[in-house]
């Protein structure tokens, strides 16, 4: 059974006890991602997390930071996305307190040197580069940048170029001082762990965090009256969009009929999308649907790469299916194999320490509520039929719907006329 403790100034703990392993992973978790930036800002959630290994006084260097985890066969990451940021490490339970002693020292004693942070900047844009270069990647950027816009939700994570080369070492310590807070800090502890044990020693090796309260983001607007498309030319071997509609946030009372709706259209090789245009039509390598949801925002989206002389045929295939599920009620044994789809993915990605502890910290830092699995099964198992309908009708209207592209197309406006539902 996993324990939740809140420390005096914020800081919250969760213990989760593992038998049958002899691992511990430590997860901290900051509510302090991307979204959390203003304009001139953006990028720099991004770019703190890629600083915070570059030496402290205790380890000098990055060298020193990275011998310090392999020389126990220890494994760690960071990484970034808009409403977080996470930090953890994974050892052999023998090493829980070295661990530990690593990532505070990490998150509570980075020195930025200049020098460092210089060096940093040209990781970061070859990174921006990278990404920027793959298509089947960069798409699902324009796809939010096409929903939201110049706001945060709207912008690249890794931020623009421009912001990247002019960050100042007293900028990002700034930010760093307002956002990295007790009071939005989780801290998650799975494995092999005596739970009072791993609380003391929490409470002594991160008792030097702040206790600021941490900057708020900005409300997400979304204004949308009419279908809408962003076409990025590229001259690539094939097309690669994504088509959906604007949905709910996690907090919604619907989100479980969401993910069974994205499950039944092409949350896996035996959906109706992956069936009908992959395998019979042979349309396209890769087709998917998923629904994201956040904490003030959402969206049921479908992916896919495909030939550019099929780019149209397939946007009509993937609105008819749309069509269909706010048509006629989906079968029982298709409902059925949707939810069991979705208990078993929840099970499969639980078996480690690090699974367990990103599920549980997750929850408790953007809902400030933890549901156990059975809990969370009980909610997919309660769906109806006539939910699943009703949730259709509301969410594929035209009003909704959106389409972002890339591929060698010039003509910026042809595909807003396929938007039909």
């Amino acid at each position: 059974m996993f324990k939740k403790t809140v420390l005096d100034g914020g800081l919250r703990i969760i213990t989760v006890p593992l038998r049958e392993t002899d691992a511990v992973t430590i997860l901290v978790l900051v509510g302090a991602g991307s979204k959390y930036e203003t304009l001139k800002e953006n990028g720099i959630s991004h770019f703190i997390e890629h600083m915070l290994g570059k030496g402290t006084k205790k380890r000098p260097d990055q060298l020193k930071i990275g011998e310090s985890i392999d020389k126990i066969g220890g494994r760690f990451n960071f990484g970034t996305s808009k409403e977080d940021v996470v930090y953890w490490v994974k050892v052999r339970s023998e090493y829980f307190e070295q661990a530990l002693d690593w990532v505070s020292d990490i998150l509570l004693h980075s020195k930025f040197e200049e020098k460092e942070i210089e060096k940093e900047k040209s990781i970061v844009l070859q990174e921006l580069k990278m990404y920027l270069d793959e298509p089947s990647t960069y798409v699902w950027t324009l796809w939010e940048k096409l929903l939201y816009g110049n706001q945060p939700a709207g912008r690249l994570i890794s931020g623009q170029e421009k912001n990247i080369k002019n960050f100042k070492r007293e900028q990002i310590l700034d930010y760093l001082n307002k956002h990295y807070s007790c009071k939005n800090t989780v801290i998650c502890v799975a494995g092999k762990i005596d739970q009072k044990i791993v609380e003391a020693k929490i409470r002594k090796y991160f008792k030097h965090l702040k206790r600021v309260k941490p900057k708020e983001k900005s409300k997400v607007k979304e204004i949308q009256k009419e279908p809408k498309t962003l076409s990025y030319f590229k001259e690539t071997d094939q097309t690669h969009l994504c088509i959906g509609v604007r949905t709910f946030s996690f907090f919604h009372p619907s989100v479980y009929a969401q993910e069974i709706l994205a499950t039944i259209l092409g949350g896996n090789v035996s959906s109706r999308l992956f069936n009908l245009i992959r395998t019979r039509k042979g349309l396209a390598y890769y087709v998917s649907t998923s629904s994201d949801t956040y904490t003030d925002t959402g969206y049921l989206v479908t992916g896919a790469g495909i030939a550019h002389e099929n780019v149209e045929k397939v946007i009509s295939l993937i609105l008819k299916e749309y069509n269909k599920l706010k048509t006629k009620k989906v079968s029982s044994s298709e409902l059925q194999r949707a939810k069991d789809f979705l208990k078993g993915n929840l099970s499969l990605s639980l078996e480690s320490s690090d699974d367990y502890a990103a599920f549980y910290s997750s929850q408790e830092l953007f809902k400030n509520k933890i549901l156990k699995p059975e809990q969370i099964f009980a909610k997919i198992d309660k769906v109806s039929k006539e939910e699943i309908l009703n949730l259709a009708k509301r969410i594929f209207i035209l009003k909704r719907l959106n389409l972002a592209l890339i591929g060698p197309f010039k003509d910026k406006t042809k595909f807003k006329n396929l938007l039909k539902i």
